[in-house]
């Protein structure tokens, strides 16, 4: 077991958490998916791995998630990605992986194209059922009319989840993620190895969506892994084993 306390930094008003596997260079950094937190399976498998092998392993909890706080509803994608931002700014020093899940594979992405035009990439990403554009392309597509008509004129909806109690969905939030689409007439450039894991079975993140991701990194070295039997979480023995491979893989180039 990881006994790493979370520490805390400001970031947008609120309280952000933060856990830290001290270790050495390349950081890994973990970006969580949407309503996730970090002590989950997957991030709390990379921390042992982490602590294990003598590797820093950086993870926190978004604003309105986990442990840090701001409510869920107030936030936006725009929130999430500063929160990333600022943690990777502040904790990861050296190289660093970024390794995210579904939503935090969007952010991944994000901070990867923007490092790349200053001229820090990454060392490398690791992507698990990047669920980039979701608010756009896969949520606001399925929610059914009714919803989408509350949200408009309500500002907000709440849906059922089997992850948790109901979730707030707010028009901000598909007006911020508007803000930030990838997948465009351009290639995304993120400088640096990529490495995604996908379930074939995922309900939430069809490996349609990132099969196409893929033709989106047209200049960049991908390595795409379709696990038949896998569902979005990947949490699986099995699946941890492919995660912890990805970025070990990563970390000997």
């Amino acid at each position: 077991m990881v006994d790493d306390a979370p520490i805390h930094i400001a970031s947008g008003g609120a309280d952000v958490a933060v856990r830290i596997t001290e270790g050495a260079d390349p950081s890994v950094l973990w970006l969580g998916g949407f309503r996730s937190d970090m002590i989950g399976g997957k991030a709390t498998a990379l921390a042992e791995w982490g602590a294990d092998h003598g590797r820093r392993v950086v993870r926190f909890d978004y604003r309105g998630h986990g442990e840090s706080g701001a409510r869920f509803e107030d936030c936006t994608l725009s929130d999430w990605l500063a929160d990333a931002r600022l943690v990777h700014e502040t904790y990861c020093p050296g190289r660093t992986i970024a390794v995210g899940s579904s939503m935090g594979g969007w952010i991944a992405l994000l901070m990867a194209r923007a490092l790349a035009r200053e001229g820090r990439p990454f060392a490398g990403l690791v992507l698990i059922a990047p669920a980039a554009d979701f608010t756009e392309r896969l949520m606001w597509p399925r929610l059914p009319e009714p919803v989408r008509e509350t949200i408009l004129s309500e500002g907000v909806a709440y849906l059922p989840s089997e992850y948790g109690p109901p979730l707030p969905i707010t028009r901000r939030l598909f007006e911020d993620g508007r803000q930030h689409l990838l997948y465009g007439d351009t290639p995304i450039e993120t400088g640096c190895p990529v490495h995604i894991l996908q379930g074939v079975e995922d309900p939430d993140v069809p490996y349609g969506h990132v099969l196409e991701l893929v033709e989106h990194l047209a200049h960049d070295d991908v390595v795409l892994t379709l696990i038949k039997d896998g569902d979005h979480r990947l949490s699986r023995e099995a699946d941890l084993a492919r995660i912890i491979a990805a970025v070990e893989g990563i970390t000997r180039d």
